[in-house]
Formats: C-alpha cells, sequence, structure tokens
C-alpha cells in the first residue's frame, strides 16, 4: 500500500531526513505518520521546507483520504446551535465551502495575497470558513472577539490598516461609528440575513461564487494571522505569525498537548479571538484528520456545557481554568449525574490551574486535566503529555519545538529550584512556532529578547524532573520584606477554602514591609450573606496552613467580580494600580 498521505513538502519538511525515509517504508495514516517520536533529533538537524500551506498540504489531502475510503466518516466540522440547528461538513464538504468564500474575497472585494482582513464573528460556521478561506487566497487574518468595543475595534483597524472587515450585527454598528477614522478600509461584509447601508451581505456574496478555487502558494515566512495581545499591561501589540509558525507548527509538533485520531471529536471552549481557538479548533485536531465540534454558546453555563458533553460523541475538550472552576462548583450529585460517555481527555491553559480544581475534578469525574503553558507569541510551550505523571499546579514540561530555561536578569541558565524568567532558546536558530515580531514595533520585539532567549515575562521555577511551575507574571511578583512571593500561589490556597469562588492578589503598599500581599476575593454564593471580619481571619489561617505563613494576605477585599480582559484573564495590573494610586 502507498503512503496514505503525500505532502508535497515531505521530503522537505522540518523533521530528520532519518524520519522521512521511515515514513516511505512504513505506510501509515497522518498523524501517524507525522507524530512517531525520535526523542534524538536535535531542532540544528532540521530541514525547514521552503513552501506550506495549511489548506492545500493539509486539509485537501485529508479530503482526498475521504474520496479514497481511507478516512473513517467523522465529520470534519461538527456545530451545532444550542436552537436544534446543526451544521456537519466532511472535509470535501468544508474545501467546498471555503473554496467560495475565498472567491469571495479575491474576485468580489478584490484582495490579494499579504492583504489584511479583520474578522469578528461569534462561533458560527462562516468564522471557520473564513479562516481557511484566508490560508486558500495567502490574505493575513486579524482574529477579534466579539466583545470588542468601538474604541478596540478602531484602535486595531488604525494599527492594522486592513482593507476589510467581516463582522455579524453585534458589532456592525461599532465598526460604522469608527469607520470614517479608517479611509484605508475598502469593504466590510456582514454576516447576517438582513441588510445593512454600507456592507456588502457575506452569505449573497457565497451562494453566488464557484466552487472552483486554486490555492496561492505561501512561504513559510509568509505572515498567516495576527493576534493582538491581550493588553494586561499597556496598548495591545500586533504579534504576527506566519504560515510556519502557526500553519507548519502543528504538522511537526507531534503528539505533546493533543493526542487525537481521526476517529476523535475535539471540542474547545476557546473564544474566537484567541490564538488557543486556532490552535485549539482549526489547525491541530485538523492535522490529526479529527472532527472540530463547535456550540455556539451564547455565554458559559454550567448544565449546558455538561449535558453537551454527554449528549456527543466528544473525545477531547479544551476549557480556561475559570470554566472548570466553574463546573466543579456543581454539586456532586449533580456532577455525578451527567454521564460522559466518550469524553477521555481534558486540558486547560490560559492561566494557570489551581491544583485544587484539579483535584475536584478528577475527584467528581474521574477524569484528569492536563495542563497547558503558552502565549500568543509562543503558542504552545510547555504541557503536561498524556501518560506523563502530573504534579498538581505545574505545567509540564518544555514540548519539543522548543528549548524552554528558566534565567536571570543577565540570560545565565538557572539550576532547578532557582526562581527566574520563563524564557525559549531563540540563538543559534529560531525555533519555528515563535512569532515573527510585534509589527511596526521594532522596541518591543527587541525588549522581548534577552541574550540567546526570547523572554516570556512570566516568573517560574523546573525542578529537577524538568517541570515547569508557573510563579506569576513578572511585574505581579511581590517582594514584602526581602520576600518574594508569586499571587498564584496564595490565589490556589484560597480557592481550596469553599468560601471562595474566584480571587486575585497583588502587592499593595505598606510602611513597614514595602509592600504586602492583599486579596480580592469573590465569594461563593452560599458565603455572601456571612461575617465578613470572621471570615477574613479564617481565610488568613488556612493559606498560612495551606503556603508558608509569611505568603498569606494581609490586606483583604470582598468584591462581586474581578476585572478580566476580553479573553478572561485577570487584569492584576488594574487592581495594582488601584491600590498604588496609579491611572
Amino acid at each position: 500500500m502507498k503512503t496514505l498521505l503525500k505532502l508535497q513538502i515531505l521530503k522537505s519538511l522540518w523533521l530528520p531526513k532519518s524520519r522521512c525515509r521511515l515514513f516511505h517504508k512504513q505506510p501509515r495514516l497522518l498523524a501517524s505518520q507525522l507524530f512517531s517520536h525520535d526523542k534524538s533529533a536535535r531542532q540544528d538537524e532540521l530541514q525547514v521546507p521552503e513552501y506550506f500551506n495549511f489548506a492545500s498540504d493539509v486539509l485537501d489531502k485529508w479530503s482526498q483520504l475521504e474520496k479514497d475510503g481511507k478516512r473513517p466518516s467523522n465529520p470534519a466540522f461538527w456545530w451545532v446551535s444550542g436552537e436544534g440547528n446543526e451544521v456537519r461538513w466532511s472535509f470535501e464538504e468544508l474545501g467546498f465551502h471555503s473554496k467560495k468564500v475565498a472567491n469571495v474575497l479575491s474576485e468580489i472585494c478584490g484582495l490579494q495575497k499579504g492583504d489584511r482582513i479583520m474578522l469578528i464573528l461569534p462561533k458560527i460556521p462562516e468564522w471557520w470558513l473564513v479562516n481557511v478561506a484566508c490560508m486558500r487566497t495567502g490574505i493575513a487574518l486579524i482574529q477579534g472577539t466579539s466583545q470588542l468595543t468601538a474604541k478596540d475595534i478602531l484602535y486595531r483597524l488604525q494599527a492594522s490598516k486592513a482593507k476589510c472587515i467581516i463582522a455579524s450585527d453585534t458589532v456592525a454598528s461599532a465598526v460604522d461609528s469608527v469607520a470614517s477614522h479608517c479611509q484605508f478600509l475598502k469593504t466590510k461584509l456582514i454576516v447576517s440575513e438582513g441588510r445593512r447601508d454600507g456592507w456588502l451581505n457575506f452569505n449573497e456574496l457565497y451562494k453566488s461564487q464557484p466552487a472552483d478555487h486554486i490555492c496561492v502558494k505561501t512561504k513559510i515566512q509568509d505572515p498567516m494571522v495576527i493576534y493582538f495581545t491581550s493588553g494586561t499591561t499597556g496598548s495591545p501589540k500586533m504579534a504576527e505569525h506566519t504560515q510556519g509558525s502557526l500553519g507548519l507548527r502543528p504538522v511537526i509538533s507531534e503528539r505533546y498537548w493533543l493526542d487525537l485520531t481521526p476517529e476523535d471529536i475535539m471540542w474547545c471552549l476557546s473564544d474566537t479571538g484567541w490564538i488557543v481557538a486556532s490552535m485549539g479548533s482549526v489547525l491541530d485536531p485538523w492535522v490529526f484528520g479529527s472532527g472540530v465540534f463547535v456550540h455556539n454558546l451564547p455565554r458559559a453555563e454550567s448544565t449546558v456545557i455538561l449535558n453537551t458533553l454527554s449528549r456527543f460523541p466528544i473525545t477531547a475538550m479544551f476549557a480556561a481554568p475559570t470554566l472548570f472552576r466553574m463546573l466543579v462548583e456543581v454539586p456532586y450529585q449533580d456532577l455525578n449525574s451527567y454521564k460522559f460517555m466518550s469524553l477521555q481527555q481534558c486540558l486547560s491553559g490560559g492561566e494557570p490551574l489551581n491544583p485544587e480544581v484539579t483535584e475536584q475534578w478528577k475527584r467528581k469525574t474521574g477524569l484528569t486535566i492536563r495542563e497547558i503553558y503558552g502565549q500568543t507569541e509562543t503558542g504552545i510551550i510547555c504541557s503536561v503529555f498524556k501518560g506523563m505523571k502530573i504534579k498538581p499546579g505545574s505545567m509540564g514540561k518544555a514540548v519539543p519545538l522548543y528549548d524552554v530555561q528558566i534565567i536571570d536578569e543577565n540570560a545565565n541558565v538557572l539550576p532547578p529550584g532557582q526562581e527566574g524568567d520563563i524564557a525559549l532558546r531563540i540563538k543559534p536558530k529560531r525555533p519555528i512556532g515563535l512569532f515573527s515580531k510585534y509589527i511596526d514595533n521594532p522596541e518591543k520585539t527587541a525588549e522581548s529578547e534577552r541574550g540567546n532567549f526570547f523572554v516570556t515575562g512570566d516568573r517560574g521555577t523546573r525542578d529537577e524532573d524538568g517541570y515547569f511551575w508557573f510563579l506569576g507574571r513578572s511585574d505581579d511578583i511581590i517582594n514584602s520584606s526581602g520576600y518574594r512571593i508569586g499571587p498564584f500561589e496564595v490565589e490556589s490556597a484560597l480557592l481550596e477554602h469553599p468560601a471562595v469562588a474566584e480571587s486575585a492578589v497583588v502587592s499593595s503598599p505598606d510602611p513597614l514591609r514595602g509592600e504586602v500581599v492583599k486579596a480580592f476575593v469573590v465569594l461563593s454564593a452560599a458565603f455572601s450573606s456571612c461575617d465578613l471580619e470572621k471570615l477574613t481571619l479564617e481565610l488568613q489561617e488556612h493559606v498560612k496552613k495551606v503556603t508558608a505563613p509569611y505568603k498569606y494576605p494581609r490586606k483583604m477585599e470582598f468584591v462581586q467580580q474581578l476585572p478580566k480582559t476580553i479573553t478572561g484573564k485577570i487584569k492584576r495590573h488594574e487592581l495594582r494600580n488601584k491600590e498604588w494610586g496609579r491611572k
């Protein structure tokens, strides 16, 4: 039997030559071909291809396998609205629809390879079609969440000089309110059943276009997607990912953060504006030939999520820690009534996952949560691999694409157990998965490098076994009387107490110690009317017992909610600025 998937780039793929020969000698399905692990392979021995396009080199190959009867009948894309509507596409149908959208962009909108499109859509099928259509045309896609305000949209349009925007009714009025300040914006496409003045109707144009489209040739350094960083400090920056750093990365990154087969169904609950949406519900599952499941949830509700996991044959799910924290608050007897007949893998990322949540989820469902760690700029750089021993609170080990180290202020690698900056080695060879640059911001690009490393801005440690431990953002670390305290450890300790639903820990000025730990606490519903003075003392004693005594929060404030970014990350800098009287 001949090799089932012959990527045109296979011979020059970023793999050791010995592995390329192995694939020709032992034909396998795509996932098996691309993910057999050779631990002896070093990055400096790998060869990077000149050209790569995810649509033609991966998606269209799976489509051909379907036609040849060499892929199971799993849908490649499975969308449900929650109101009875459902869409199921094979890879062949995904190709058909995305080629029509590619013609809308190139023939109707006049966009060319290298142009930029801003996409602001919720979790509807058109979001996936535009993603693939941009791959086919070589257009750089700028992702945005539907929670963006008019001010956010104006900033992103002016910074990116996008020629086209594709949006839903939800944000159309916000776009119209700022469009006059964006003379470079030539075309507005609305995804709606109705019409809107000044906008072209996406659905009408789609219906009129043929499904014949020749995919452009793209080099691995060509821009693919632009993400605006979440902006927990300062204005968001444009992080550019290329066809190589985002598209080729999952082809060569092997079975580490995600371990799937063509029989699997993956549900990623990330918002469409976040890089994990691209990795968890577009690129990485489709490399394996797996199905992508989508539930168009207007808001996260425990019962809806649990019912979905019980009703559909979802085998893998990714969710942010906030969602898992919400799910474990469901009473045991209620959670136990849901039967996840297919679910095998649970993954979490975006922020550190508190050990208490992991333990509760395991106790209540029997399932393990594997943590991943990464950033907009890096993609996933650490993960708890499938089958790996879990150390509660650790974000796992470095994925093979990256040489991850803990370094000091002089870029010296620190020994195990010492706190420092989490960094990636970028010299003498820059890793393929790392973003290319901050667009139009060479100063910030340069600031992110220290010696031979890209510095993530996060603090952490590594133990003797190679496991990494997150302490906090560099500017979140609290220095009290000479003791350095990471907020995450204190937050995790607080979360173990049943009274605490959420918490955020920051520094607060103190005349004696310079600064002390302050905790902002959101109470669980059952404790909303308790004696706060008594509870404060109880929580302080609890933290002293769970962590080192000097780490307990000397100050505590109870709040209704915590400030968060549009991707759900806690804005600790806002709380810290409030404490220190900064604007």
